[in-house]
């Protein structure tokens, strides 16, 4: 029997099928845009191979968890033809640009980032903070997510090498002027000597005298590739340059001029204090952290140029756990530097990203010299990754609570799971129970509480299962769990809180048909699910097949995290269980060490993990200890920390 046939597999009004239709595109490099049904570009990629690229998509061979959904809408596409990988990728950066699709990785806020631009076309360059889109002749430096810190560096910057402001009612006068005159810039300054006017920030040292025709062009051009220098991350250069100057001045005895230049020193080393030093060596790099929650992400990325971190960058994107890690970073990184022409000798990520040579080639012509791409696996590098990593995680806080984003998903969440699990009202407070134990060893239960959608933290109770197990038992322990939970005793013990609206069982359908049996034993009517780990998949008491909540939906990220907090909270107290009763017992259970001499080893080690690291040899250097016992030590606590090596794996396995 065949399969039943899905949407792209289906010819409309005569037409061949989307499946059709990918086997007569060529197998060259290109772009490819997948449309809906209204013509919209909902997805733009690229391939080495378009043909077989797209293929992926109508087999579904291509295992990203929205490639399913997306192909349900897609009704039609188109491609382009291009000669090599390379030119794929800047055409595909200009695709999402233009059509801004749907599917693809994206800023969550799509406004314009500030940025310091030199405009470059004029005669005299000027310096401007701004968001306008990339004008030509206008060289750009950033892009800043903190306003101020753009702002602040311009005044800084102009304090230590004077340049004009594009904001300057003088400066435009100026540039009217010289327009007047493309053809010679001499008649121009001696108009600007005769009528101009001097600017407020002449007077102040900011303005070189542009206005007045107080400096040529080749003078000028001198402090604008100072300025250009120090936004590139070349702080050294203009320091020497500048330290060579006022030496230069005070030999020449003109103690005003170097005066000048010292207080300009001064305003960078004080701009340069507080860069944080991050490298030994002068390494020019940016290393990208990520933070994802289910459908948002945050992006971090660290400026370092000759060892320093001159900036840090901030972005919130819309995609989060709903695609890759691996697509996340890649459409992150050809986003970010098609946007910025400050390009590093090296890119470092947390990860490998597949299209990493090409990338690095797209960077390196960027930059007019080799760029590359690299996962640092330890040392600075990786330390600063971390950094960077957490950073991205407190940008996605703030941006959650400074928009309500938060708020506003939990209610989804709660409203959504109101309608699939049919509720009477939405489960503003959600109980979840799991169990864990090894053999049936040191069994544990966990009640993790979720109030309005949050953690309820002060209403988390720990049970140790009572009933004598010789192998693992989930059934009987939930069993236990839930009668000592929801006795009258406990129901009418305001330490416990108030009745659930929702009670979420780890598990599928024998673990949810135990819990309600154990619910009907005990009089009680409480609406409840289970949540398989598999497929996640949510199994209600009316109805065989289990419901699918939408990937990506609010609601499927609430159950998921009750689900995996009580797993958590579970696991943290069966560890703690363990772990005291093989440290009580051990020495007690070994022949020869009564509480004289155990106490005599601990007093020699200070704890029992010192212990089981020491030599036999070692051990018998206590005084009290003899020979015998201290092989007998040994030996114990060699089979006992191989024995803890295997519990470990095995609960690791069982974390998984």
């Amino acid at each position: 029997m065949g399969h039943e046939l899905l949407p792209w597999e289906i010819g409309h009004d005569g037409q061949p099928s989307i499946a059709e239709q990918v086997e007569k595109v060529p197998t060259e490099p290109g772009c490819y845009l997948w449309k809906n049904a209204q013509g919209t570009v909902i997805y733009v990629g690229k391939a080495k191979n378009l043909r077989n690229r797209m293929r992926q998509y109508t087999n579904l061979t291509d295992d990203r968890q929205k490639i399913p959904l997306m192909m349900q809408e897609v009704r039609s596409f188109d491609y382009i033809v291009v000669d090599n990988e390379h030119e794929a990728l800047v055409l595909e950066r200009n695709l999402i640009a233009q059509y801004h699709p749907y599917y693809n990785v994206d800023f969550k806020d799509d406004k314009s980032y500030p940025y310091i631009a030199i405009t470059e076309s004029d005669a005299f360059p000027a310096i401007k903070y701004t968001r306008e889109r990339h004008r030509k002749g206008t060289r750009y430096f950033g892009p800043y997510t903190d306003a101020h810190a753009a702002r602040e560096t311009v005044d800084t910057l102009r304090k230590v090498v004077p340049i004009c402001s594009a904001n300057c009612v003088e400066w435009k006068r100026a540039k009217r002027i010289l327009e007047a005159h493309p053809d010679d810039l001499e008649v121009a300054n001696l108009l600007l000597a005769k009528q101009g006017r001097p600017c407020f920030d002449y007077h102040v040292g900011k303005g070189p005298g542009v206005c007045i025709g107080a400096i040529d062009t080749v003078d000028y051009a001198k402090n604008v590739s100072q300025v250009e220098r120090f936004l590139q991350g070349k702080r050294s250069d203009i320091m020497d340059e500048l330290t060579y100057q006022m030496h230069e001045a005070a030999d020449e005895l003109d103690f005003e001029r170097a005066g000048r230049l010292k207080h300009r020193i001064e305003s960078l080393s004080a701009l340069n204090v507080r860069q944080q030093v991050m490298f030994s060596s002068d390494v020019n790099i940016d290393l990208i952290g990520f933070y994802r929650e289910e459908t948002i992400s945050a992006a971090c990325v660290f400026v370092v140029r000759e060892g320093r971190t001159i900036r840090s960058v901030e972005f919130i994107l819309d995609k989060g756990l709903d695609v890759s890690e691996t697509e996340l970073a890649e459409s992150f990184v050809k986003r970010y530097y098609d946007e910025t022409a400050d390009i590093p000798h090296e890119v470092d990520l947390a990860i490998d990203i597949p299209d990493a040579d090409v990338i690095a080639e797209w960077l390196g012509e960027k930059k007019g010299r080799i760029c590359r791409i690299h996962r640092p696996q330890r040392g600075e590098k990786s330390h600063l990754l971390k950094m960077a990593e957490e950073n991205a995680h407190h940008a996605l806080n703030r941006y959650m609570v400074r928009t309500g984003y938060a708020d506003d998903r939990t209610n989804r969440a709660l409203m959504e799971l109101e309608s699939a699990l049919a509720l009477d009202a939405p489960p503003m407070r959600i109980e979840c129970f799991d169990i864990s134990t090894i053999h049936g060893r040191f069994t544990v239960a966990s009640m993790v509480v979720f109030t309005n959608g949050r953690p309820d933290k002060g209403q988390y109770r720990r049970f140790k299962i009572q009933t004598p197990l010789t192998e693992a038992n989930d059934f009987v322990s939930m069993s236990e769990v839930l009668s000592r939970r929801y006795s009258p005793k406990t129901m009418a013990d305001p330490k416990f809180g108030s009745r659930p609206d929702l009670l979420v069982l780890d598990g599928g359908k024998p673990q949810l048909t135990a819990a309600i049996e154990q619910l009907q034993r005990l009089g009680l009517d409480i609406p409840c699910c289970g949540l398989a780990k598999s497929d996640e998949e949510v199994f209600v008491p009316w109805d065989e097949t289990p419901i699918v909540l939408p990937s990506g939906s609010p609601s499927l990220y609430l159950i998921k995290r009750v689900r995996d907090e009580s797993h958590r909270f579970a696991i943290t107290f069966h560890r703690e269980l363990r772990d005291k009763a093989m440290t009580k017992s051990v020495l007690d259970d070994i022949e020869g060490v009564g509480p004289t001499r155990k106490k005599a080893l601990m007093r020699r080690f200070g704890s029992l993990k010192k212990l089981r690291a020491a030599t036999e040899e070692e051990i018998a250097a206590t005084p009290g200890i003899p020979r015998a016992v201290a092989e007998s030590v040994y030996n114990t606590l060699q089979a006992w920390s191989a024995e803890e090596e295997e519990r470990k794996e095995e609960l690791n396995a069982q974390e998984s």
